[in-house]
């Protein structure tokens, strides 16, 4: 025997065409009636209406979180009075000085807007630009 001599035992099975003739009346095999029944595209994604109803973000690319700074105007980086004796006499402190001696950080890629308050106690003389100051940080600084 060889493989062209080989025969099947069950016969192939024939798909058969329905909702045609006299056989299976009604719904014929297709389920219920109306759109379900017809022939082509079946009902659209339920998910697709969801998404149209989403308002587009426009104008700010893939990394929308990056792109757009989420800036707090009331929000200020604190720094004490103590922090403040790694500047020599007579130094100018302002928020870019503040971040190049490590007391502040970057907030989104940005200069953060800074408040120093009067914790600790300052032994120089400092000039103060560009920063808000507490009353009492500042009478301290005044007295020096």
């Amino acid at each position: 025997m060889q493989t062209h001599q080989i025969k099947r035992n069950n016969p192939l099975k024939k798909s058969r065409q329905i909702a045609r003739g006299g056989r299976r009346g009604k719904q014929a095999g297709r389920g219920g009636k109306g759109q379900t029944a017809r022939a082509g595209a079946k009902l659209r994604p339920a998910m697709r209406d969801t998404i149209k109803k989403l308002p587009k973000l426009r104008g700010h690319g893939i990394n929308r979180s990056h792109t757009v700074v989420h800036r707090d105007p009331k929000r200020f980086a604190s720094v004490n009075l103590g922090q403040l004796n790694v500047f020599e006499n007579g130094e100018v402190v302002n928020p870019t000085s503040l971040l190049a001696k490590g007391l502040v950080e970057l907030r989104h890629g940005h200069l953060p807007k800074v408040k120093i308050l009067a914790k600790g106690e300052i032994t120089k003389k400092i000039k103060v630009e560009n920063c808000t100051l507490s009353k009492t940080a500042e009478e301290k600084i005044k007295a020096l």
